[in-house]
């Protein structure tokens, strides 16, 4: 049985839209699509000023384990295009990658810009077309797409891939959630994921050790512990580590107006080790030389101390060891979405079938940040958003297929 050429329109030039596109476009498919911005893919080259980090190269169980409460959800997305896939495709188009210290892995250029270069050559090769300053404003009465120059075009298919909320000046500024919930989709609202917390440091704290990191370090928040870094900000705290516990903290303080985690500033130590260390050592010195000479604390490290416990340090070295291993750091508040690295919230999962089609929308599906997942960072974010963009093109060319 012979079919007519489907038409298909992707809504957002990011990594999930684009791979949508790749695909269908390789399967034969004609794809246009648009974005309200002048150029493509604004927030991958943002996230390549950090070395862009594609994805983590741990255990397949823990990385699915990282999407939380949408993990169970994500696991079949990201089996059918695992870290591997992602590498694997990132090398094929001629950018290398190696895996770092941490596991993450990265392309050996450190940039995001020579891959989408690479990306989107590959993509007007295949025959993609690419519609710019095109914003998207919904369906007319006759169901075609319109945009904001008053432009009407008809789709056999649509995949949005409008992203979240963060970062609204690269592009996603979660407006589209006004528009699928005027068709009656579930969208659950946007908040501030992989985001800075405020903390109400001493005024000299905050101006002196703003920018400084604190490294290999835990945080634990009940009976939660994360191991990385975090970094001093003139309003609080910033981070992977802080990231990681990022969920749960949002809901602390949405409940409690605060929450209070715990930062081990020596967690490859024990507090009896410690103890020993800082037993050991000459009482004739000061607080700021018997940490620093005993256990090799930095400036920022004390100081840290200091905030958390108060200026007179105990000089017990039980004491001591007892506040390097816990000390309380009281977060307040939440930083804005304009400046958190992704958002939780968007389309709520149950809205999708397992093409991740609105069963509300037949024929639109939806993929990459604008649906209701969240992740730290790590290779976390830009695995989802591949993985989707992946998940929704291979739906579509089955249905195109049968």
């Amino acid at each position: 049985m012979s079919h007519s050429p489907l038409k298909v329109a992707v809504i957002g030039g990011g990594p999930a839209g684009l791979m949508a596109a790749e695909l269908l476009s390789a399967g034969g498919v004609q794809v246009d699509l648009y974005d309200r911005m002048p150029s493509l893919g604004r927030k991958f080259l943002m996230a390549g000023r950090g070395g862009l980090n594609l994805t983590h190269s741990e255990d397949f169980k823990a990385f699915v384990a990282r999407y939380g409460e949408a993990a169970a959800w994500m696991r079949p997305v990201l089996e059918a295009f695992t870290p591997a896939d992602l590498t694997a495709w990132a090398e094929g188009l001629g950018q290398p990658t190696f895996i770092g210290s941490s596991g993450r892995v990265f392309p050996r250029t450190l940039k995001a810009s020579p891959l989408l270069r690479a990306w989107i050559g590959r993509l007007q090769a295949q025959g993609v077309r690419f519609h710019m300053h095109s914003e998207w404003r919904g369906w007319n009465p006759d169901g075609e797409l319109i945009f904001d120059d008053g432009e009407s075009v008809p789709a056999d298919v649509v995949v949005l891939a409008l992203g979240g909320a963060s970062w609204p000046r690269l592009g996603s500024t979660g407006g589209w959630a006004d528009i699928l919930q005027g068709r009656g989709v579930a969208v659950t609202p946007f908040e501030p994921a992989n985001s800075g917390f405020d903390v109400a440091w001493s005024p000299i704290f905050a101006d002196r050790f703003a920018g400084q990191p604190l490294k290999n370090i835990a945080l634990s928040l009940g009976d939660r512990t994360v191991r990385g870094e975090a970094m001093i900000a003139t309003y609080g705290l910033e981070g992977g580590a802080v990231y990681a516990l990022s969920t749960e903290l949002r809901q602390a303080i949405r409940a409690d107006g605060s929450a209070t985690i715990q930062a081990d500033l020596r967690p490859d130590m024990t507090r009896s080790r410690l103890a020993d260390r800082l037993h050991k050592a000459p009482a004739s010195q000061s607080a700021a030389n018997l940490l620093r000479k005993a256990v090799n604390l930095s400036p920022v490290e004390i100081n840290l101390l200091r905030e958390g416990h108060g200026v007179e340090l105990p000089r017990d070295a039980g004491a001591l060891a007892r506040a390097i291993k816990a000390t309380p750091l009281r977060l307040t508040g939440v930083r804005g979405l304009d400046r958190a690295i992704s958002s939780a919230g968007g389309v709520a999962l149950p809205e999708l079938d397992e093409g991740l089609m609105i069963r509300r929308l037949p024929g639109v599906h939806a993929v990459g940040e604008m649906l209701d997942w969240e992740a730290p960072t790590g290779g976390y974010l830009l695995q989802a958003c591949f993985a989707t963009g992946v998940a929704a093109a291979r739906a579509i060319l089955r249905r195109q297929a049968s």
